[in-house]
């Protein structure tokens, strides 16, 4: 049996997100600045799917900035910020487990000369209005937490975070990295409070390649991609077509079937808690978005643990895709943010579920475990 419960680093398309993708690279090829026809259908997609979004997010269609990627997106919204509201000041605010492209973003800044405050969440992984609120400054411009963490599953309450912002003072800008959190609720700026808010489309059964930013109408926004033009000025550089095209397609099933969806994939993320938690010493870290669990098994090193499933056909991850592609012997930031021991640390697991599993694979994955935990546990003591 092949096991994925790696969906918060990518998810499989849907079929109907291939269909439509590879009705665009073989027929519908066009580049949408073109004039001829093959442009103006070419550009029809990207139209489709900005209306898709924008009906999704219940904003305007010209609020939606498609990009390549989500860190893409994330860089556009912190350093254009930055660049846009320097002569009105230099301290910014994110939370200290935010997304790598988040916090490499920060520490490139502050090289630049830009304050930054890190703000620690909760044990739970939260960080409170109160936190946000007396950390800003008159010079503050810009406040910036993820919806969802991508390593706990844990809900920050941005609406309360971002209300208090706005009430001390209504031109810092909020953004909030909603790439975990989109496809899995409902995701509407305008309750939020938010000027600026990313999504990516691989996280919802998409393609790769795509996300997008919204960007409040009004909100002042630095480019950072310089060219010809495209997406209104804000992000030169022909457009993937075929990416935002199945960006569409998935964003609308992912919406058609949130509540089904939303409500399989929690119940089984409570049976796989359930079922490891029964296990001798093994603790549950999840927050509580539907389809992340994050579980430590103390006595056995995580990667060990990883390649031990990955030989039984489970696929899981040791902590954000992102995250190991820089690997730290100090492990996960985010696990020692809220304040786990170095065994905890050293031995936590992700889980991250989609509509695609099934309580079978639940049911494996716990007996897997149940018999490889005994014996990995006596190898690493021995």
């Amino acid at each position: 049996m092949e096991v994925y419960f790696d969906n918060s680093a990518t998810t499989r398309v849907y079929p109907e997100v291939a269909d439509i993708m590879m009705q665009v690279l073989t027929n519908d090829y066009g580049n949408p600045s073109s004039l001829h026809m093959m442009g103006v259908n070419a550009e029809r997609y990207i139209n489709d799917a900005t209306r898709i979004l924008s009906g999704i997010l219940k904003c305007r269609d010209d609020e939606i900035f498609f990009t390549s990627c989500g860190t893409e997106s994330n860089n556009l919204a912190i350093i254009g910020t930055a660049l846009a509201k320097r002569r009105k000041g230099k301290h910014i605010i994110v939370s200290s487990i935010e997304h790598a492209s988040i916090l490499a973003t920060a520490e490139f800044l502050e090289k630049e000369g830009y304050d930054i405050t890190y703000l620690v969440p909760d044990n739970k992984g939260i960080i409170s209005p109160e936190a946000v609120k007396n950390a800003l400054r008159e010079d503050t411009i810009l406040v910036s937490v993820m919806m969802v963490n991508n390593e706990l599953g844990s809900i920050n309450p941005i609406a309360d975070i971002f209300n208090a912002v706005k009430k001390e003072n209504a031109d810092i800008v909020c953004h909030t990295d909603a790439t975990q959190a989109f496809g899995k609720m409902e995701v509407i700026p305008s309750k939020l409070s938010a000027d600026l808010l990313t999504v990516s489309a691989h996280k919802i059964h998409g393609p790769k390649g795509i996300a997008m930013l919204y960007v409040k109408k009004g909100t002042l926004l630095r480019p950072i991609i310089y060219g010809g033009g495209q997406e209104k000025g804000m992000r030169s550089g022909t457009e993937n077509v075929p990416g935002i095209a199945g960006f569409g397609v998935a964003a609308d099933k992912a919406y058609k079937n949130l509540q089904g969806n939303r409500e399989k994939i929690a119940l089984l993320k409570t049976k796989l808690i359930n079922g490891l938690t029964s296990l001798q010493d093994v603790h549950d870290n999840s927050g509580d978005a539907p389809h992340i669990a994050s579980i430590s098994f103390p006595g056995v090193r995580s990667e060990v643990m990883l390649h031990a499933l990955e030989d039984k056909g489970i696929y899981v991850s040791s902590g954000s895709a992102c995250s190991t592609n820089k690997p730290s012997k100090k492990g996960s930031r985010v696990l020692r943010e809220i304040g786990l021991s170095e065994g905890m640390i050293e031995s936590t697991i992700r889980f991250s579920l989609s509509e695609d599993n099934s309580e079978e694979e639940v049911d494996y994955t716990v007996k897997t475990i149940s018999e490889l935990l005994p014996m990995l546990r006596h190898y690493t003591r021995g």
